[in-house]
């Protein structure tokens, strides 16, 4: 027999109460794509809004491989450790042909995920940009909703696309490699221009001279970038996931960004825009759904991109057809 679905206020209440369970089902409530899912989940988001926006939000990136959930494991315990609540909103990657994906995060943090201050939660990107799920803000909010003092928010991997995080966090912590030279090619520009602190990771053992070197390069490298903020010049540091050396050094980094920010009123300032940007950004997402739900759009997309694909007809006119379908000249 189905269980009996939550009200808006049953979800809203257990979400406040700090109930991990109540809050698990919310986020997939708010991940949902169903029309009456989204409906009650913005019910359920509107309920708690008053009680968010008090967690640090802090957003972790780096290439593939380079330590993102290890570090954070060990980063997390620290935090914990100090006294703290932390919930981490680790993004999987979909694959782009079954859709499935990996949700391995949690076995990645093994010492955080069984720590009763801690709360994991692995979410698939389905495709979407930017290396964070459609959902990962109103995520965070149930998480604040929830009482974390800390939202950490792991993403897939650095790219032009991945900047979207720093749409929805204080603090964005991109990691590198002890081989800095052929890292710094792999690593976007506007990924570092948009960093706030760079952390060289896996600095032990054999690799700490060419961490050393790494650190080096990274500093000289952010001389020539403007910095996000103009009273704020983004930190550099090295750090090993394994040994712990340099974690309570990067966390004195976020802390020292978070006190200019919060002095300085840029803070408040940024979060404003970052919403602004956000209702913007489901504007077009919505537009987008309903084009596409359009009878008429949906009755022609199959041919216009055969002929797209055949070379009959140029891409422009196929998305001005399309469009007119839809209403629009």
């Amino acid at each position: 027999m189905a269980r009996p679905r939550l009200s808006a206020q049953e979800y809203a209440t257990g979400v406040l109460a700090g109930n991990r369970t109540t809050l698990g089902q919310a986020i997939t409530l708010v991940e949902s794509r169903r029309p009456a899912d989204q409906k009650l989940a913005q019910a359920v988001l509107t309920a708690v809004l008053p009680h968010t926006g008090k967690a640090m939000r802090v957003g972790i990136t780096g290439v593939p491989g380079v330590g993102k959930s290890t570090l954070l494991d060990a980063l997390g315990m620290l935090i914990v450790q100090q006294g703290k609540t932390m919930a981490v909103l680790a993004v999987d990657p979909s694959s782009t042909l079954s859709g499935g994906s990996i949700l391995g995060d949690k076995t990645r943090m093994q010492r955080l995920s069984m720590h009763p201050a801690a709360f994991i939660r692995p979410s698939p990107t389905a495709a979407s940009l930017g290396g964070v799920t459609r959902r990962t803000r109103e995520t965070m909010l149930l998480c604040e909703a929830a009482g974390f003092d800390v939202v950490f928010v792991e993403t897939v991997g650095v790219g032009q696309s991945e900047t979207m995080v720093c749409d929805m966090v204080d603090h964005f912590v991109v990691l590198t490699l002890p081989n800095a030279g052929d890292e710094l090619q792999g690593i976007k520009k506007g990924v570092l221009e948009l960093a706030d602190i760079l952390a060289v990771n896996k600095a032990d053992g054999d690799a700490l001279p060419a961490a050393r070197r790494a650190l080096m390069e990274l500093r000289a490298a952010l001389r020539y970038l403007r910095p996000r903020h103009a009273e704020w010049t983004p930190e550099a540091t090295m750090v090993s996931a394994m040994t712990g050396d340099g974690l309570p050094e990067l966390w004195a980094a976020v802390g020292r960004h978070r006190d200019v920010l919060l002095q300085s009123g840029t803070l408040a300032q940024q979060r404003g825009e970052q919403l602004r940007r956000w209702m913007w950004a489901m504007i077009e997402e919505r537009l987008l759904d309903a084009f596409r739900a359009a009878p008429a759009v949906g009755a022609r997309i199959d041919e216009l991109e055969a002929a797209v694909d055949a070379g009959t007809t140029t891409p422009s006119l196929a998305a001005t057809a399309l469009l007119a379908e839809f209403g629009v000249g």
